[in-house]
């Protein structure tokens, strides 16, 4: 049986990932590694979502509980048009480290089960990481399991974020700019 770490960005998307990868026979253990999480209380549900549905599926889950927004800041500022390669790069670099470190055979993302998220920009990158740790990159495209993933987490009754997690995610959910008076 493989050993695999997979980084979990929350609850809800990781029902696919882990039980088509347990389904192959991999012994799967979570990272909940995501310094781009804003506000605080919206990184707390989420981390606080995914340790319940961990012990619920007898799932062993590494959890970094520092909220580190300011690495996250500090990454992605004057560069945010590349933001989310920035991100994507930080997780899987940090999951890398760790499945490199503990022995694993590969590493994967819960990131490659939504449809809103860079499939191939995630792909090349953990691929490069994989090559600079010397460590395999387990790709596999999860986004058909999203829509039953969907459904299993509002049937378990999960708390589901309405972003991808970042600030600036935040405000394009969120914020729409008032249309001045006159057409201007």
């Amino acid at each position: 049986m493989k050993k695999i770490l997979l980084h979990a960005c929350c609850g809800p998307c990781s029902i696919y990932p882990l039980d088509t990868l347990r389904s192959k026979d991999f012994e799967v253990y979570g990272l909940f590694y995501n310094p781009n999480i804003h506000p605080y209380t919206e990184f707390k549900k989420r981390r606080d979502q995914l340790a319940e549905y961990a012990q619920q599926q007898n799932w062993q889950v590494i959890f970094d509980d520092e909220y580190r927004l300011d690495e996250y800041l500090q990454e992605v500022v004057h560069r945010e048009s590349r933001r989310c390669q920035m991100c994507y790069n930080m997780r899987l670099r940090r999951t890398a480290q760790i499945a490199k470190k503990g022995n694993f055979d590969a590493f994967s993302s819960t990131l490659l089960v939504s449809p809103f998220q860079k499939h191939e920009l995630i792909r090349e990158l953990g691929e490069n990481i994989a090559e600079q740790y010397d460590i395999p990159f387990y790709y596999e495209d999860f986004r058909p399991g999203f829509k039953e993933a969907t459904i299993k987490s509002k049937e378990l009754e999960m708390y589901r974020q309405q972003y991808c997690g970042c600030i600036y995610s935040e405000r394009d959910r969120y914020y729409r700019p008032q249309k001045k008076k006159g057409g201007k």
